[in-house]
């Protein structure tokens, strides 16, 4: 998660819709705030889904392909968390 605008509409579907954060609230807010003071610098395919007025409510319609890109990271997370135990018992 590179680009903000996609760290920002992964974790708002993770917090808002799936009821599970990615990142911690004082982070996500981090986040929302270096949105909203660089929007004029910041590029992104879907920065159209999200409006300034957006990101301080918090709530909008998600990208269909957010919710998959949610599932594959958390996948990618327990993946490399399972690696680092087995690598920390032995």
């Amino acid at each position: 998660m590179k680009n903000p605008i996609a760290k920002y509409l992964m974790c708002s579907y993770a917090y808002y819709v799936d009821d599970e954060p990615l990142i911690s609230d004082a982070h996500f807010d981090k986040l929302t705030k270096f949105i909203l003071e660089n929007w004029d610098a910041i590029d992104h395919p879907h920065k159209k889904f999200i409006s300034k007025d957006d990101l301080t409510a918090g709530t909008f319609e998600y990208p269909s392909m957010v919710k998959g890109a949610v599932a594959s990271y958390r996948k990618e997370k327990k993946k490399k968390k399972k690696v680092l135990y087995f690598y920390i018992k032995i």
